[in-house]
């Protein structure tokens, strides 16, 4: 019995200490500058195979976080979805997504009474596929 307490109190104190570690990460990861995020967040995208680094590196940067909302949801998406993705509103990712329509970096869809926004390159590769 001895044994079994002994255990759990060393479990506790190892799950203590995590938690600790995971605090001074999250810390780290906060006072990174701006910089570092964002070659982060291209890095994320990226890993997607959707979107190339150039169109990422290409677009202001309010537009690149809605790009990588857009690529990590698999190059479709509403402005809804991405809006749920970025924890921003709707309209200012409907917004931002007519933005990159309008500079051509994605395609603008309506399939009903919902509008899509599809990255090209998505779409290249899904017809490629079937």
């Amino acid at each position: 019995m001895a044994d079994i307490e002994s255990l759990e109190k060393e479990l506790r104190a190892i799950s203590n200490k995590l938690d600790k570690i995971v605090e001074l990460l999250e810390a780290i990861r906060k006072s990174l500058p701006l910089s570092y995020r964002k070659v982060a967040e291209v890095e994320d995208a990226l890993s997607t195979g959707i979107i190339d680094a150039v169109t990422l590196l290409s677009v202001p940067d309010h537009l690149r976080r809605t790009l990588v909302a857009l690529a990590k949801l698999g190059g479709e998406a509403t402005s809804e979805d991405v809006a749920n993705a970025t924890g921003r509103a709707r309209a200012v990712e409907s917004a931002y997504l007519n933005q990159l329509a309008t500079l051509g970096y994605v395609i603008k869809e309506r399939r009903g009474r919902k509008v899509y926004f599809i990255i090209p390159q998505f779409r290249e590769e899904r017809e490629n596929v079937t």
